[in-house]
């Protein structure tokens, strides 16, 4: 259950909110239990939003891997309607050094500004209810593409869209990543189907 007093406040933009987290860990730091529980319902994005990052750069290989089956484990119970996204004991006891709650908030701050000028609420019915559920079909699709060896820039651009307008609560990035996935999809599909038809021509070239 969300823990008294940390409702799902989308008034607050994305430097708040790790602003808010970095002041409540103090030096203590935050179990990621607690911060979970702080985050309430846009836990989801955020954690998907942070996994994101890493596989933002090109040509990588291994770590996007590894990170896209979380992403896709975190996803798939956003689809199925859990109220916060399950993780081991074992996982959810690490505290997050209070060091570390400010630096990500100072990034934040210094780094992500183009999110509070340019995501708010809007469009909602994109990016809660049913518009929150297809948001998580579409990062399913595009964390499957990141598994696959040096396609992983694209796909989680889309993943980084979609949870920005799952945290904001802002339809029009939950469309815009959907869209940025779907061309992907696309293009990987359409690249597939030239390399088997290209497969097949030359096979047949080949005496029998």
């Amino acid at each position: 259950m969300p823990a008294p007093g940390h409702q799902d406040d989308v008034t607050q933009d994305l430097a708040r909110l790790l602003r808010r987290l970095a002041d409540d860990g103090g030096d203590h730091g935050l179990t990621l239990r607690e911060i979970r529980d702080r985050l309430d319902e846009r836990a989801y994005g955020l954690l998907i939003l942070l996994l994101s990052i890493p596989c933002l750069v090109p040509g990588l290989y291994g770590v996007p891997q590894a990170v896209g089956v979380i992403i896709i484990l975190v996803a798939a119970q956003l689809l199925i309607g859990r109220a916060e996204p399950w993780l081991p004991g074992r996982i959810l006891n690490l505290r997050a050094k209070g060091a570390w709650l400010a630096a990500m908030a100072d990034f934040a701050e210094t780094r992500l500004g183009w999110i509070e000028r340019l995501s708010r609420p809007r469009l909602l019915g994109f990016a809660t209810g049913a518009g929150e559920k297809l948001a998580a079909v579409f990062m399913i699709l595009a964390t499957l593409t990141i598994v696959l060896p040096f396609t992983n820039t694209i796909p989680s651009i889309a993943l980084a869209l979609l949870s920005v307008g799952l945290i904001q609560r802002d339809g029009l990035f939950v469309i815009a990543g959907s869209g940025v996935a779907t061309a992907w999809l696309s293009l990987l599909g359409a690249v597939s189907v030239g390399l088997l038809m290209g497969a097949d021509w030359a096979a047949r070239l080949i005496p029998g």
